[in-house]
């Protein structure tokens, strides 16, 4: 496998939530595979410095933005920046959203749902949106991170299912609509992981060790996989490997939604 995928690609790749489990993964493996990234973080200031250390250290150009993706202006600025500063944008990667906590719909307040969604698939257009004028001069790709969750319903996870269903419906419609332009939206769905909000779940003991030994014996693979999993699908549905794909979600889950 190349790892020469985004080398000599005029531009930067902007991955949203570059601080998270998943979202560092992506920032990591993208710079790997030869792409300048910008990455946006909420509040991980820290974490936010050393992961640009990484990525100067691969002899990439990298930049950190502090964005609060629901706010749609700030979101907006932040994007039109990276591409003006870099010189174009030729990947964009949505690798945020909110904590979702795993608890029954029947105990979740319309007002909480709709936060969720404010959240989550709102940010997801919010930071589309700004984008596709540079999307469409590189002729680039939109990568969004979902969840398994819309394949294959997990009791106590419909806060996820439902907004991540509406990330994808709309990464679907971009696709179609955006194709023309030379532009590709695809998702990646992953599912149980060791790192990223799974660990979380966890970590918290929202998922105890029942659930856990129940949820491995429902992955064919029987085990959980890792961001870089999920980093190394995003990095080639973003690459010229898969310039004929565009519209798709890529199940990452080994086996879980079969």
């Amino acid at each position: 496998m190349s790892v020469e995928d985004f080398t000599g690609r005029p531009g930067t790749a902007f991955v949203a939530g570059g601080t998270g489990g998943i979202g560092t993964a992506v920032v990591r493996t993208l710079a790997e595979h030869g792409s300048d990234v910008t990455f946006s973080y909420r509040s991980g200031h820290e974490a936010a410095g050393a992961l640009a250390d990484e990525v100067r250290a691969l002899g990439r150009e990298v930049r950190s933005l502090r964005v609060d993706l629901t706010d749609e202006a700030a979101t907006a600025r932040a994007v039109t920046a990276a591409a003006e500063t870099s010189g174009g944008l030729h990947t964009l990667v949505y690798a945020a959203g909110p904590h979702v906590p795993m608890t029954h719909l029947s105990q979740v307040t319309p007002a909480r749902y709709r936060a969720q969604l404010e959240a989550d698939a709102v940010a997801f257009f919010s930071l589309v949106h700004p984008a596709l004028p540079s999307l469409r001069a590189s002729r680039g790709s939109v990568v969004a991170v979902t969840t398994v969750a819309t394949r294959r319903y997990p009791v106590r996870d419909g806060l996820s299912s439902g907004t991540k269903g509406a990330v994808e419906a709309v990464a679907r419609a971009l696709a179609a609509e955006e194709g023309r332009y030379g532009v590709r939206v695809n998702c990646v769905a992953p599912g149980m992981l060791n790192d990223g909000i799974a660990a979380r779940l966890i970590e918290t003991g929202e998922l105890g060790e029942t659930a856990l030994a129940i949820t491995r014996r429902n992955i064919p693979l029987r085990r959980f996989g890792y961001a870089r999993d999920i980093a190394e699908a995003v990095c080639f549905l973003a690459s010229d490997r898969a310039a004929f794909i565009t519209g798709q979600a890529l199940g990452v889950d080994g086996g879980y939604s079969v």
